[in-house]
């Protein structure tokens, strides 16, 4: 890149300037009734970022995030692909493109990229902010109707992130199918709710269904060992707090935690984590209790004491959604 910064970093530089001219106050009331509308039940038909005011406000606020819950979802999608780089990239519902950024941050190079989405306004100012990014300063930015009628072309990575949430039913399975038939890979990630796991493990077996592999953050392609209504699966990825999310949310802490759910699956031979962390770690004295998804699958507790040597000080070390034990390690 021409830019030394990492795509994070010009992330925050890029979006820094979108709010220059909007009064705070009405930048916080249209963050305000966004998320109102992003977090409701009730599926629309109709874009939600209107003009870009709103898609300013939004992205300022909700883009950060965005880029890293997928960029931790990508992160352990690679891990289980080693030696494997996306050729294309096609960002489903991308609005102002926070995905496209995780991609770049995760592979080096450049590729074709294409975002589609139905909000006109978040599409001009994705294109507008990727100017930053030279990995993405040749995307296509395309208006397409995300539901029933959508066809795809075919694509190496396909993402979709907090999209299946705006959807009907009939509308999430087939978006999740034309992806199917479309791409080698897929990383779907919605909100880190009980309602955002279900979605996500629908669009799992789905994805098994049509011949995936699931490479993260599962360590098995067989069904989920969470029982439904009793808990779910989610992970959560430090966020650095901008001065809108302060005013917004008020708090006087510089970052915070945002909770997701996502699955990544491909067509190929994957290698996934033989346990994943699925709760945060419970560091003790002389001991990390370490609660895991299992290849078999199942989930179990497992212990780690000073005993352990070695295994102690990464226990020590290891983080919710961290692959379990660590490579070039033995499990207690």
């Amino acid at each position: 890149m021409n830019d030394p910064a990492t795509p994070a970093e010009a992330l925050r530089r890029s979006l820094a300037g979108l709010l220059d001219g909007l009064p705070p106050k009405q930048a916080a009331q249209a963050v305000d009734r966004l998320i109102a509308n992003y977090r409701g039940a009730t599926p629309t038909d109709a874009p939600i970022l209107r003009d870009r005011a709103d898609v300013a406000a939004y992205a300022a606020y909700r883009m950060p995030a965005t880029f890293e819950a997928v960029h931790s979802a990508l992160e352990a999608f690679a891990d289980a692909v080693p030696g494997w780089t996306p050729g294309s990239h096609t960002d489903l519902g991308g609005g102002t493109g926070a995905a496209t950024w995780a991609v770049t941050a995760t592979w080096d190079g450049t590729r074709p990229v294409t975002v589609l989405d139905w909000a006109e306004p978040a599409l001009a100012l994705g294109k507008e902010l990727a100017t930053a990014n030279p990995a993405l300063q040749q995307a296509s930015w395309r208006r397409a109707r995300i539901g029933a009628a959508l066809t795809l072309d075919d694509t190496d990575l396909l993402t979709v992130s907090y999209v299946l949430n705006e959807l009907t039913a009939p509308d999430r399975t087939a978006l999740v199918d034309a992806a199917a038939a479309a791409a080698q890979a897929v990383v779907i990630v919605e909100a880190g709710t009980p309602a955002g796991y279900t979605r996500v493990i629908e669009a799992r077996d789905r994805l098994i269904a049509a011949g995936f592999h699931v490479a993260a953050p599962c360590p098995h392609s067989a069904g989920c060992p969470i029982v439904p209504g009793e808990d779910w699966c989610h992970f959560s990825a430090r966020v650095s707090r901008s001065s809108l999310h302060r005013q917004v949310k008020g708090g006087s802490l510089p970052y915070e935690d945002e909770k997701f759910s996502y699955v990544a699956a491909t067509r190929f031979p994957v290698a996934p984590a033989p346990n994943r962390v699925v709760r945060k770690p419970q560091i003790r004295k002389g001991q990390v209790l370490l609660d895991l998804c299992e290849t078999e699958p199942s989930l179990s507790r497992t212990t780690v004491t000073k005993r352990h040597g070695d295994l102690y000080k990464a226990a020590r070390d290891a983080d919710w959604g961290d692959p379990w034990p660590p490579p070039h390690t033995s499990q207690p």
